[in-house]
Formats: structure tokens, sequence, C-alpha cells
């Protein structure tokens, strides 16, 4: 039988993993200055449910699933913020005739 600091170990390293796995794409979203890519109705179902793991986390009493996914709703948030910015950034060129 496994003690609970091996089983919330193995959870802290499952959640780094999943976590962390945003960080290429906002940081290739920061570079390019797009998010064009990125389905809006997407990323805004997850970051919902993200929210619901965090309080499932924290009503559980969970500290590896409430801690990943308050870290994971800050990543796909800020991600949403620039998808928005970046794709009305790029319709007001368009408006422009730029490009």
């Amino acid at each position: 039988m496994m003690t609970k600091s091996i089983v919330d170990g193995i959870g802290f390293l499952a959640a780094t993993c999943t976590t962390i796995s945003f960080l290429p794409q906002l940081v290739r979203v920061l570079k390019l200055r797009s998010a064009r890519d990125i389905s809006l109705g997407m990323f805004s179902i997850f970051s919902f449910g993200t929210l619901l793991w965090l309080a499932y986390g924290v009503l559980s009493r969970s500290l590896p699933v409430a801690l990943a996914n308050f870290v994971t709703l800050i990543l796909a948030v800020w991600i949403l913020i620039l998808k928005l910015k970046y794709d009305a950034e790029y319709a007001r060129a368009q408006m422009k005739g730029e490009r």
C-alpha cells in the first residue's frame, strides 16, 4: 500500500507535467504576437473546466489538484486574454487594409 506522501508525490509530478505543458504555447503566442490558431471556444471551455477542477481540489483538500489547476488556470486565462487582444488588433489592421 502506498503512503499518502507517495500518492501526493505522484499527483504533484503529474500536475507539474500537465501545467508546464502550457508554457510553450504561451511563449509562442507572446513571441508571434498572434493567437489566431488557438480556438477561443476550446480555451474558454478548458478554462472553465480548470476552474471547476480548482474548486474540486480545494473542496476535497487535494493540494496537488488545487495547486496545479490554480497555475493552469492562470496560464490558460493569460492565453485567452492575449488571444482576444491579438485577434482584435488583427481585425483592426484588416479594416485599415494592413496585413
